[in-house]
């Protein structure tokens, strides 16, 4: 999203419950609007610290609105179940006080350096499913089209997951750990600077590098499980193995 005080790349987390907060959206979607929501009418003002709370009351309070409680929402429930919140991950810059807030799973490239803010068990759980695919007998297209190694290592994910906005921060309703916020400091020279979801395994300085270094992934190795390890891959029929968007500018 774009606005005039904030440029912003907002990614949903896939849903690992069954619940469903919007009848219109998935539950990752829906999580990104909520968010691109808030920043569109926030001040222009705001530093890191402010952000992170705004937004959290903003999801907190889908939780707790009347709609909610027809819902039959308990807090409590969800205090104990991370993985059954609204999840966001958020890479925002900010005009007026010229940062870089990295919320979650995102990434830049600022003067071309790449900067990153990968979820701490991510690397342990892609290594697991790899190795389940290379232990199989079954060919690989199976996993092409019925990733039997993914949901292998679902519960895995599950479990890290008890460790949101403790070891690691997201978006998500509840207090974000601000230690876990990365924050970048721009000086007052000109710098090229690209936003983008984790959806890219290579960020390159244009949108086109980016995209073609993605396709060749899906060419050489479309399971993710060799020099880039994912907990998912390009499932038969899609050019992406998650959700991508990539924004560059100048400040």
């Amino acid at each position: 999203m774009v606005t005039s005080d904030y440029i912003a790349v907002i990614d949903g987390s896939t849903s690992k419950a069954s619940r469903r907060y919007s009848l219109r959206s998935s539950n990752g979607r829906y999580a990104m609007l909520l968010v691109s929501s808030y920043l569109s009418h926030a001040p222009k003002d705001l530093t890191c610290h402010q952000f992170c709370l705004g937004v959290t009351r903003h999801l907190r309070r889908r939780y707790t609105g009347l709609r909610a409680r027809m819902q039959g929402i308990d807090l409590q429930q969800l205090a104990d179940h991370p993985e059954e919140r609204l999840t966001a991950s958020a890479v925002v810059f900010s005009r007026l006080r010229r940062e870089i807030w990295m919320v979650g799973d995102c990434q830049c490239l600022v003067g071309g350096m790449l900067y990153d803010n990968p979820k701490p068990q991510e690397a342990a759980v892609a290594q697991r499913r790899a190795d389940i695919i290379a232990a199989s007998p079954l060919p690989h297209d199976h996993f092409l089209q019925h990733d039997t190694a993914r949901e292998a290592v679902l519960p895995m994910l599950i479990e890290s997951m008890k460790l949101q906005n403790r070891g690691y921060a997201v978006i998500d309703g509840f207090p974000i750990p601000e230690q876990h916020v990365r924050i970048i400091t721009l000086d007052f020279q000109s710098w090229e600077i690209v936003l983008a979801s984790d959806g890219y395994p290579w960020l390159c300085p244009t949108l086109a590098e980016s995209e073609q270094r993605l396709s060749q992934q899906r060419e050489r190795d479309p399971l993710n499980i060799g020099d880039f390890k994912a907990t998912k891959g390009f499932m038969q029929g899609q050019d992406s193995f998650d959700d991508r968007t990539y924004i560059r500018f100048k400040a």
